[in-house]
């Protein structure tokens, strides 16, 4: 399969960016992996993978530190619009975040984005729902002892 185009859209704070620059590292009819470099450069963050998981509504990112130490897993709440004839996925965040960090602490994050947005019509009943199942279905993984399994695909292209 030829590398999609993967544009990341944001609802707070509004955008869609092109992400370039990432570098498409595997792809199938159920998984999409990248390697990127941090957008906007930080003191803390330097690079990472990612895991977009098209039928699950998640993203599991390993975010980088420039020494390659391991910040902390990512793991995002999403949408994906995908269009055949252009090969493109405008990826959504869903706003309801989970970060696991090395030491297995768990933090749920951004809830209250879910209920801004809502009120304030950018997201509809429908995403909500999809938001919140879809975080339902990820922290009964992780508390499953089932993390590693979403950790996995990124592991095989950390050296490249």
């Amino acid at each position: 399969m030829a590398n999609p185009t993967l544009y990341r859209k944001r609802l707070i704070p509004e955008e869609c960016i092109l992400l370039k620059d990432d570098r498409v590292l595997y792809r199938d009819a159920q998984i999409i992996v990248t390697g990127w470099n941090s957008l906007k450069p930080r003191k803390d963050l330097h690079h990472g993978f990612s895991c977009y998981y098209l039928n699950e509504g998640i993203k599991v990112s390993r975010f980088y530190r420039e020494d390659e130490t391991l910040l902390f897993w990512y793991c995002d709440i999403v949408d994906y619009d995908y269009t055949e004839e252009t090969d493109t996925y405008i990826v959504t965040d869903l706003l309801a975040d989970v970060i696991v960090y090395p030491d297995g602490f768990v933090k749920v994050v951004d809830l209250d984005e879910l209920v801004t947005a809502r009120e304030s019509g950018i997201l509809s009943e429908d995403m909500l729902s999809r938001s919140l199942l879809c975080l339902d279905r990820l922290l009964k993984t992780i508390y499953a002892g089932d993390f590693p399994k979403l950790q996995k695909p990124t592991e095989d292209y950390i050296n490249i």
